[in-house]
C-alpha cells in the first residue's frame, strides 16, 4: 500500500519542494513571520505543518498553527476577522490531513518527499474540504472562529 491509500486519496507525482532547505525555511519564515507573503501557499501551509511535526516534536501543531498564522497574516498587511485571515476548521482539518499523510511514511523519510507526496493527492486542491463540509458551513463565521464537524462525511483521518 502507497502512503495515502488509506485514506483512499489519489497519488500523481508532480513535485513541488526539491530540498529539505526549502521547507526548513518556509517553517522557520512563519515562525519569524519573515516568510514574504507570496510564498504562503496552500503548499507551504502543509509544509509548516510537516516542519512541525519532524523539527519541533515539542510543539503540538493544532495548539501553536493557529497563533502562527495569525500573527504571519498580520505581519504582512493581513487581517484575521470573520470574513477573511485565519480559519479554524480549515487549519484543523489540514492538520489532520498532514498528520494522516506524515504517519505513513517511516520516520528517516525527508519532509519536502512527504509535502511532495501529500500534494500529489487531492489535498493538493484547495477546494478538498467541500467533500466532507457543505461551502455554507465552511464559510461560516463559526467555523472560522471554532472546529465544526464536518456536515457531509467524516474525515478519513
Amino acid at each position: 500500500m502507497t502512503p495515502g491509500q488509506q485514506t483512499g486519496i489519489r497519488l500523481k507525482m508532480k513535485p513541488i519542494f526539491a530540498s529539505e532547505t526549502e521547507i526548513v525555511r518556509i517553517g522557520e519564515g512563519l515562525m519569524a513571520c519573515s516568510l514574504p507573503r507570496a510564498e504562503w501557499t496552500h503548499a507551504a501551509h502543509f509544509a509548516a505543518a510537516l516542519w512541525l511535526m519532524r523539527y519541533r516534536p515539542e510543539l503540538e501543531p493544532a495548539a501553536v498553527m493557529p497563533g502562527l498564522i495569525r500573527a504571519f497574516n498580520e505581519s504582512v498587511g493581513g487581517v484575521n476577522s470573520d470574513s477573511a485571515g485565519y480559519h479554524e476548521t480549515i487549519t484543523l482539518a489540514s492538520l489532520r490531513a498532514a498528520r494522516g499523510v506524515y504517519a505513513s511514511f517511516p520516520s528517516d523519510v525527508p519532509v519536502y518527499r512527504i509535502v511532495n507526496a501529500l500534494m500529489g493527492t487531492n489535498f493538493a486542491n484547495p477546494n478538498w474540504l467541500l467533500e466532507y463540509w457543505s461551502r455554507e458551513r465552511l464559510m461560516s463565521v463559526q467555523a472560522r472562529r471554532a472546529w465544526l464537524e464536518p456536515d457531509l462525511k467524516a474525515l478519513p483521518f
